[in-house]
C-alpha cells in the first residue's frame, strides 16, 4: 500500500518523546504517513517556559491547544489561548509561544509540509549530547540554517522581564 494511502492510527501516550528543558516533543504523525503533506507532535510544557523565538521560512503551524494557557506573539500581535483555541503560525513571520499559567500546558502543533518533526528528532539528541549551553547553542543554530529557520533573539529579553519566564533548558 502506498505510504500516506492507509490507515493511520496513534492513540494515546503513543509515539516517541524527546524533552527539550522544559518544552516535550511527543511524536504523533510523521510526514512519512502522510506523503509528506502534514506531521503533528504534541508538546507539553512546563510553567513559565519559553520557546525561543524563530521565524520558518519553509512551514506553516497551526496550534491547538489542549490544556493550560499560552502566551503567543506572532509579528508584533501578542495574546492569550487556552483550551480549544486555534493559534496560526504562517511561514515566513517570526513567532513564539510560551506557557503563561501556572501549571503544565499541552498543545497539538500541525506542520506543514512534513519534515520539521526531524529538527524536533534532532534537537532532542543535541539537547541529550550537548557540552554546556554554548555548544548546544551552536548546534541549535547549526541545525536551524539547516532547516532555513531563523531565530529572534531580540525578543528574548522583554518577553522574559514582562512575563517571568525562562528559555527552554534554563535552570
Amino acid at each position: 500500500m502506498e505510504t500516506g494511502r492507509r490507515l493511520l492510527i496513534v492513540g494515546p501516550g503513543e509515539g516517541m518523546k524527546v524533552d527539550l528543558g522544559g518544552l516535550g516533543v511527543d511524536f504523533k504523525v510523521w510526514g512519512e504517513s502522510t506523503a509528506g503533506q502534514l506531521s503533528i507532535v504534541e508538546h507539553p510544557m512546563e510553567p513559565g517556559r519559553l520557546v525561543p523565538p524563530h521565524v520558518h521560512h519553509d512551514e506553516d503551524e497551526l496550534s491547538y491547544v489542549l490544556e493550560g494557557t499560552f502566551g503567543v506573539r506572532v509579528g508584533e500581535e501578542i495574546a492569550t489561548a487556552g483550551p480549544g483555541s486555534y493559534i496560526f503560525k504562517p511561514r515566513g513571520v517570526p513567532h513564539t509561544f510560551w506557557n503563561a499559567g501556572p501549571k503544565p500546558a499541552r498543545l497539538i502543533e500541525m506542520i506543514w509540509p512534513a519534515g520539521f518533526e526531524r529538527f524536533f528528532e534532532t534537537l532532542g539528541e543535541i539537547a541529550r549530547t550537548a557540552g554546556g549551553p554554548e555548544d548546544f547553542a551552536a548546534r541549535r543554530a547549526e541545525l536551524g540554517r539547516r532547516y532555513r529557520l531563523d531565530f529572534v533573539p531580540d525578543w528574548i529579553p522583554e518577553l522574559k522581564a514582562k512575563y517571568s519566564l525562562k528559555l527552554l533548558g534554563e535552570p
